[in-house]
């Protein structure tokens, strides 16, 4: 089966710091892989490289097949490269709704009429149908997570990318985020998740990638990662 996401020694400095040093992993159809490392790893960075919104220095990136190394970040999410963000900003005045319709028009090559459908569909998953009417300055910080997720869903992503979606969260509101990653996953959905709430991370992935100054010091099964004694010292800050 070959990879939806190939990402093969990807570099990029800025000036005399290096934040992705020959980054190589691949992405199954339907995998969710998990991304941890220290503050400054280069983990958002990464994001941003796969998104097109930083261009790499070197390497290459491999989506659905096709080399997207130098699109542009429109062709990427139209190909179906879908993200959210740490911090959620969406269009305060706008209602829930509204918000997934843009994401949607604009962000996925779906007819008007599949994108209404599509919209009340991820309302509905996202558990945010109650709040359609409201404008999304009036939500809660769970509710603007959801909202992040929903709109990154409206636009019809094959991989999504989800940046410390679980941050900020209180232990309740971030195991019923928890639980609606997990539903979109076992539809079948390909993720790569950044985060930081460990147990969260690991209820949900397949495989965990460990970042430190840009480069990839392990991957595997997250019981493995764990238990790596470089993961302990450089990641956990503990002496193994």
């Amino acid at each position: 089966m070959k990879p939806v996401l190939d990402i093969s020694a990807v570099n990029k400095r800025f000036g005399a710091l290096t934040v992705a040093d020959g980054v190589t992993f691949s992405l199954a159809p339907g995998e969710a892989l998990g991304i941890i490392g220290p503050n400054g790893a280069g983990k958002s960075t990464l994001f941003n490289l796969i998104t097109g919104n930083l261009r790499v220095d070197g390497g290459r990136i491999v989506f659905d097949g096709k080399d997207v190394t130098s699109a542009p970040p429109m062709q990427r999410c139209l190909m179906g490269i879908g993200r959210t963000f740490q911090i959620p900003q969406p269009f305060v005045k706008l209602t829930v709704f509204e918000n997934l319709l843009v994401a949607g028009a604009f962000g996925s090559r779906a007819r008007e009429a599949e994108v209404a459908a599509r919209c009340g569909d991820i309302l509905v998953k996202t558990g945010l149908i109650a709040r359609a009417n409201v404008p999304a300055g009036q939500l809660t910080l769970l509710e603007r997570k959801r909202l992040e997720l929903a709109r990154a869903l409206a636009t019809g992503p094959k991989v999504l990318l989800l940046d410390e979606i679980a941050g900020g969260l209180t232990e309740g509101e971030c195991a019923a985020l928890v639980a609606t990653i997990r539903d979109i996953r076992a539809s079948g959905m390909s993720i790569v998740w950044i985060e930081h709430v460990l147990h969260a991370l690991n209820s949900v992935v397949d495989r965990l990638l460990v970042l430190d100054f840009g480069r990839v010091i392990g991957i595997g099964r997250p019981d493995e990662i764990m238990a790596s004694k470089e993961v302990r010292e450089i990641y956990l800050g503990l002496e193994a």
